[in-house]
């Protein structure tokens, strides 16, 4: 459909009744779940095992048949461990595993079907279980990793980096460098000298940034009627 016809006062009510999901039941999934979380469809996020920390002001996009997956595993001497910062996007289809340690930095973007794993999950010549074949991955802040980009264990990336679409890391990638590939190499260095804008400052004033969603919303739905909503959804016709 090209239109949303969700007249404006339901959406207000979903908006409303998404966040009491959020804090009484999805919240419950984290060691911790920082302030002001915007997530889409938290009903379809997985999230299993212990040691999972998220920041203030995320932005986690999760559909039904494309949801965000978040997993650690814990077993004989193993624990994982998920720990994101402040500001960060997640979107649709990423999957973050973890037998040992992943961290991700504040202002962190990861676009769609993303995939990071601290782990080969068994072993070359122990094939039963996760056996020294896992070793911490590092997002430094502001680190923004493209559709379908994938970091294997082991793997520090540094501050301001980017990795190009459907690129593997199996390097370790400097600060301020754009990388992609498979197996991701350098294409070219930012300059770190250059301002540049990141998710945070869209959050300076966290009152006004969510004022001005909902007058967004007022804008595109606040003509729609119930009315027309039933008929498009059981009546649909070319142009809705």
């Amino acid at each position: 459909m090209r239109k949303n016809h969700k007249p404006f006062w339901i959406k207000k009510l979903s908006d409303r009744w998404q966040q009491f999901y959020i804090r009484h039941f999805f919240s419950k999934h984290f060691e911790h779940l920082g302030e002001h979380p915007m997530v889409v469809h938290p009903s379809t996020v997985n999230v299993h095992g212990a040691g999972i920390s998220i920041g203030r002001f995320v932005h986690l996009i999760s559909i039904r048949h494309n949801p965000v997956s978040l997993s650690t595993w814990s077993g004989r001497g193993i624990q994982g461990d998920i720990k994101i910062g402040d500001h960060c996007l997640i979107s649709p289809g990423t999957t973050i595993s973890s037998a040992a340690s992943i961290t991700i930095g504040n202002n962190c973007m990861l676009a769609a079907d993303c995939y990071l794993s601290d782990s080969d999950w068994h072993g070359l010549y122990n094939r039963l279980r996760p056996f020294r074949c896992s070793k911490p991955i590092v997002l430094e802040d502001n680190v923004w990793l493209g559709h379908g980009a994938k970091v294997g264990k082991g793997i520090t990336i540094g501050e301001n980096s980017v990795v190009a679409a459907g690129a593997v890391v199996v390097k370790d990638v400097p600060p301020n460098t754009v990388v992609g590939g498979n197996p991701a190499k350098v294409i070219k260095k930012l300059n770190p000298h250059r301002r540049m804008l990141k998710r945070e400052f869209m959050f300076r004033d966290s009152d006004h940034f969510l004022y001005m969603q909902e007058e967004l919303d007022h804008y595109v739905l606040g003509a729609n009627t119930l009315r027309g909503w039933a008929r498009h959804k059981l009546f649909p016709k070319k142009g809705d």
